[in-house]
């Protein structure tokens, strides 16, 4: 690739880097938030690299003749019979990552990815005890803590309980059970949105809002499988489901953002 257009690159890309943490946090879509003081290091570098790359193009004639002769004699003494000046065309591809962080962050991941996936794409780790629960009511949860206490607790201390949990709706696009349900859901970055997951849990007896909204639903468990065992289902009987903000970082299965 041309000088000048190396120089231009490393610039758009210095400052996509940096008006994705800097100026918004769009950087969350894509990355854990721990990786903030690294992108925005990166972003300062690129712009340090960027601005020498575009001096050393533009700086004054006088100042490089030397460098250009030696370069022509060299020159004349190779033999490759090859011109390495013409950058590939899908180098200009390269332009676009750049663009899109300035002026079109992607979407962040959200139901189309997660309506593909299955519903227990988050492994839940093996415990062997639980810790009584608080008598809080309605209890907030997580959607993780919740398909554990369900699959795993045999004293089966959620049966019964009020439970509060927040997360984004995904459609039941196969329509499990004869039913067009659907699911909160929650995604989770382990480093960043290739290795992302899904936690979900199937929401009973309330029509599915639109797709992609953040919710906060409270309800029961709804009997299905045999509760404290891997044959129960992770569902809800839901009792009221609220439209919420999404949460800065979506990227993490939080605690509900409201509820008592």
């Amino acid at each position: 690739m041309r000088r000048p257009l190396q120089a231009l690159l490393l610039l758009l890309s210095g400052l996509g880097l940096l008006h994705a943490t800097l100026l918004t946090d769009h950087y969350l879509r894509y990355v854990k938030e721990g990786m903030y003081p690294f992108l925005v290091a990166s972003g300062v570098l690129l712009l340090l690299l960027g601005g020498l790359e575009a001096w050393s193009v533009w700086r004054p004639e006088g100042t490089n003749a030397h460098e250009t002769h030696e370069g022509d004699q060299e020159g004349e003494g190779s033999d490759h019979g090859h011109d390495h000046s013409t950058p590939p065309r899908v180098a200009w591809l390269l332009f676009l990552p750049a663009l899109s962080l300035l002026f079109y962050a992607p979407p962040a991941i959200g139901a189309y990815t997660a309506s593909r996936e299955a519903p227990k794409a988050v492994a839940v780790t093996e415990q062997d005890g639980f810790d009584p629960l608080p008598t809080t009511s309605p209890l907030p949860m997580t959607l993780t803590d919740f398909t554990r206490r369900v699959q795993q607790d045999r004293d089966r201390a959620i049966d019964g309980r009020t439970v509060l949990m927040t997360g984004f709706v995904t459609p039941d696009t196969e329509g499990a059970d004869g039913e067009g349900g659907w699911y909160l859901t929650r995604t989770i970055f382990s480093c960043c949105a290739a290795d992302a997951q899904f936690v979900k849990v199937r929401v009973h007896g309330v029509a599915p809002p639109p797709a992609d909204t953040w919710v906060t639903v409270t309800g029961t468990w709804h009997p299905a499988g045999t509760l404290g065992t891997g044959s129960a289902q992770a569902a809800l009987d839901a009792e009221t489901v609220e439209e919420v903000p999404r949460p800065t970082n979506g990227y993490t299965d939080a605690l509900p953002l409201t509820g008592s």
